[in-house]
């Protein structure tokens, strides 16, 4: 993942926890999960767009 491993993961986690504090963790977790949620809806519907397409195309032939 990005080269990234268990360590480097952790000194992120820790700094992100001393910049943000635990109060705000659960938003940030929340908005995170959100954004994830979105964006494979996004890439979904533009698959099923070009699935239908190429449907449709193979239709005209």
């Amino acid at each position: 993942m990005f080269g990234l491993g268990m360590p480097e993961l952790i000194i992120v986690l820790v700094i992100i926890l001393i910049i943000f504090g635990a109060g705000k963790m659960p938003e940030i977790g929340a908005g995170i999960g959100k954004g994830i949620r979105n964006f494979k809806k996004g890439v979904s519907s533009d698959d099923e767009q070009i699935e239908n397409t190429n449907k449709e195309k193979k239709k005209e032939e």
